[in-house]
């Protein structure tokens, strides 16, 4: 198995077993990262700053952190599947 962070490995094997209960089916990479690009834009969209009340400023950052994580695991996956595919 390429190398993933123990966050990206989860969610790659979280699916595979629920998918098809292959421990490498490396080519639902791709569909895995759309997938949580969706969530990402669906339960944590993208917020502009527009605010400078403080607490907002603190939850806006919250939650725009959770984003970029998700993101990141996706980027991973994404990338990930790239380099399987040469």
């Amino acid at each position: 198995m390429t190398e993933l962070s123990p966050q990206a490995q989860e969610v790659f094997w979280a699916f595979n077993r629920a998918a098809s209960g292959k421990p490498d089916d490396w080519h639902y990479l791709p569909a895995i990262a759309a997938a949580l690009e969706a969530v990402a834009d669906q339960v944590v969209p993208e917020e502009p700053m527009h605010s400078f009340d403080q607490r907002w400023m603190y939850e806006r950052d919250t939650r725009q952190s959770i984003r970029s994580e998700i993101l990141t695991i996706a980027a991973e996956l994404r990338g990930t599947a790239t380099q399987e595919d040469n």
